[in-house]
């Protein structure tokens, strides 16, 4: 089928209408900045309208109080998790929720299991945390990861990827928790790149723990606050990093000497909610649930294997796996000139992702990608491949 006769029968698109698409620009870098929607554009402003409205009262006047806005936006993004509401805790960053599941949940002593390629920040965190090296899970040579339970053996916690950022690649949650729960060990899940591409269903797969980002696949704009997801049978547990937003909110502003720990996740809410990073994920949140995680990922699969397609019969090398159970929301090539053909490909109006020393990648957005833009998205490539002796050098783009 076409692209076109693909992009007439898309139900998701009317959606990219909604979104601020830079002008004269092919956008695939979604899985590192999502664009700006009007919805969240509107929320934004909406929350600054009640700054000024009211100063001090907007913590409990307008439509939308800052008080409870945190758990306000987890509710709208819980569902996306396969969670409840009481589940999650909106807030902080993502590294912030990272150091506090591991204050919280795991014990240097202990050990950590980390993904070699983990994102630098998972590593940093983790090293941090621990005072010492982790224990590492390396890819193969196809640079994909293949985790074994025997991998578990010798620690009693471990920071897994939903989605390696490299490759692409989508682990499977429920049998490698059930794996690692076998050995005493648990796991933290990392899915700031599958959210709001991927389901998940942490409640049914009876997830351990899980956080991410809000600013990739759920648009919540650049620096917006983080999440994380605690089951509720490890929520009798005190947060490891305190502080006043974790309190019970009945009994907040008693001033208590001791804090009297929130009964939901928010108990790891640990500083005051930053509202204007909150606010857009009122109206972006409400755009995914729209359009429907099921069709969101739905498209997202056929989006993928149609420019991998694509991209094969041009000759490039695709490292994502092809399967459909195995594939997040985005391709990755190999290519020696990975950044080269990055910046020039950006310097056509086509803007993908270039991770050193040779990754390139190529995230569609099935709320604001059409398939006729992978179709130009392949063609501009071979275009820059064909004249890649005249690139510069030194022409490598990273973000």
């Amino acid at each position: 089928m076409s692209a076109a006769a693909r992009d007439a029968a898309d139900p998701l698109a009317p959606f990219a209408a909604r979104f601020h698409k830079p002008p004269g620009t092919l956008y695939l870098d979604g899985n590192s900045l999502g664009l700006a929607c009007h919805a969240a554009d509107a929320a934004l402003l909406a929350a600054v309208a009640d700054w000024k409205a009211f100063a001090v009262r907007g913590w409990t006047a307008g439509d939308h109080p800052w008080f409870g806005l945190s758990r306000e936006v987890a509710a709208r993004l819980a569902p996306l998790l396969g969670a409840d509401a009481a589940d999650v805790m909106l807030g902080q960053s993502t590294t912030a929720n990272l150091h506090q599941l591991l204050a919280t949940f795991a014990d240097p002593a202990g050990g950590v299991l980390l993904d070699a390629t983990a994102f630098p920040s998972d590593r940093y965190a983790v090293r941090s945390f621990l005072r010492a090296e982790p224990h590492l899970v390396r890819p193969g040579p196809d640079r994909l990861l293949d985790i074994r339970p025997s991998d578990f053996a010798g620690v009693r916690f471990a920071v897994l990827p939903a989605v390696v950022y490299t490759t692409g690649q989508l682990l499977d949650l429920p049998a490698l928790t059930a794996a690692a729960r076998e050995h005493g060990v648990t796991v933290a899940w990392d899915c700031s790149h599958s959210a709001g591409v991927v389901p998940h269903q942490f409640r049914d797969h009876d997830i351990d723990l899980a956080f991410g980002c809000t600013y990739k696949h759920l648009n919540g704009g650049p620096g917006s606050v983080g999440w994380l997801y605690v089951h509720p049978r490890l929520r009798d547990q005190p947060p490891g990093l305190a502080g006043w937003f974790g309190a019970d909110p009945a009994r907040q502003f008693d001033m208590a000497d001791t804090l009297a720990p929130a009964a939901d996740a928010h108990r790891y809410l640990i500083g005051t909610p930053h509202v204007f990073s909150l606010a857009p994920l009122l109206g972006s949140l409400a755009v995914v649930a729209e359009a429907g995680i099921g069709r969101i990922r739905a498209k997202s699969l056929a989006q993928t294997a149609y420019l991998r397609e694509r991209l094969e019969r041009l000759g490039f090398a695709v490292v994502t796996p092809r399967a459909d159970a195995d594939r997040g929301g985005h391709l990755t090539l190999s290519h020696p000139h990975a950044g080269r053909l990055s910046a020039a490909l950006r310097a056509r109006g086509v803007v993908p992702d270039y991770r050193p020393p040779d990754l390139l990648r190529l995230a569609p957005a099935p709320l604001y990608t059409s398939f006729a833009e992978c179709d130009r998205a392949a063609d501009e490539l071979a275009a820059v491949v064909a004249d890649l002796d005249r690139l510069p050098e030194n022409a490598d783009a990273v973000t």
